[in-house]
């Protein structure tokens, strides 16, 4: 391990933000992470990055950054049925998502394409198109920073909520993620074609019946036409969460814009699209200075090449303020901000 100072992350955070990090580790292995951890030299407080998807750099980290780089995918039991993978935190969630479907394991098919690192998943809950990690979620591993013991956590003790965990609340910054187990399916896939525009794309590729496979290959292409990849345009996928009203809440709206769409959570609450609420304010494809709103998806804030995470996070902040004005909902970033 070689601890650097003065680091660039521009390439450690798919925004592109060119922050800098006081100090900077690399960490390959659950043992160097431990040595890591026990380290007390007058190091200012530790900062934990992974794949960098999920948050936005707001300004230099006066911080010693651990980059968790460890990799691996181990099948720790499997039935005729079932197959539970305990996979690295370091490991590229898509990459492990293509390689369970090379296994023709099912289950995150759904959840093709989701930037960002496996350890980060639980963090966030991450979803899409219908399925969540919880829905194949085990267990997972974690350090605990201040003791560096290993704790398992399972389904319960993780709280998952929408984009929420505990890791998100009463354990942030308490806890590394070392590890996830997931269990998938075999055989007798259960198919979730339902969500989103899976049910057109199979058609257009005229897919019958559907594969997981074929699911998977549907998603990706839906995520492609609407999202930019991070390596060629800053972003980091859906800024904002879709908000979730009560049902008196959404009566008042849906009378007022019954043209909204919007998708019934329980017999109480209503998710509207933060995507259609940010586009009815004007926002779409709008640009201020090198940060701006994508083209084809509202929620999605873009650095056209030098945005600074203080000049996105202000254009957050308007959208936040429009949409509250014009619709009298709250809606919240998704994205962690760091530095703010």
């Amino acid at each position: 391990m070689q601890i650097q100072e003065n680091y660039s992350l521009k390439n450690y955070n798919t925004f592109g933000i060119d922050a800098k990090a006081r100090y900077f580790v690399e960490i390959s292995s659950v043992a160097a992470l431990h040595a890591i951890l026990q380290l007390d030299r007058g190091y200012p407080a530790k900062f934990v990055l992974s794949g960098g998807s999920n948050m936005l750099l707001t300004g230099d980290l006066d911080a010693l950054v651990l980059f968790i780089n460890i990799k691996g995918i181990e099948i720790v039991s499997e039935t005729d049925e079932y197959v539970r993978l305990k996979v690295m935190a370091g490991e590229n969630w898509h990459e492990m998502v293509q390689w369970t479907l090379e296994q023709n394991y099912g289950g995150l098919e759904n959840m093709s394409l989701i930037p960002g690192n496996t350890g980060t998943a639980p963090i966030q809950n991450i979803g899409a198109y219908g399925v969540e990690l919880k829905d194949r979620f085990v267990q997972c591993e974690a350090m605990a920073i201040a003791s560096q013991e290993i704790r398992s956590f399972n389904k319960e003790d993780c709280q998952f909520g929408y984009r929420d965990s505990y890791f998100k609340n009463a354990g942030k910054g308490k806890y590394i993620i070392t590890s996830v187990t997931l269990q998938l399916t075999k055989k007798g896939h259960v198919l979730n074609t339902s969500y989103g525009a899976i049910e057109t794309e199979l058609k257009t590729a005229r897919v019958e019946p559907p594969t997981i496979q074929a699911i998977s290959r549907a998603v990706i292409a839906i995520r492609k036409s609407k999202l930019p990849d991070p390596k060629v345009l800053g972003n980091s996928g859906s800024f904002f969460k879709n908000p979730v009203i009560n049902k008196e809440a959404f009566k008042i709206f849906n009378s007022t814009h019954p043209e909204a769409p919007f998708y019934k959570v329980s017999e109480q609450t209503y998710k509207i699209p933060a995507g259609w609420l940010i586009e009815q304010c004007g926002f779409k494809g709008k640009r201020y200075g090198d940060a701006g709103v994508h083209t084809k998806q509202a929620l999605v804030l873009v650095n056209y090449g030098n945005a600074t995470g203080a000049e996105i996070l202000a254009l957050a902040k308007h959208i936040i303020d429009a949409v509250a004005t014009k619709f009298d909902i709250a809606i919240q970033p998704e994205v962690n901000i760091i530095g703010n």
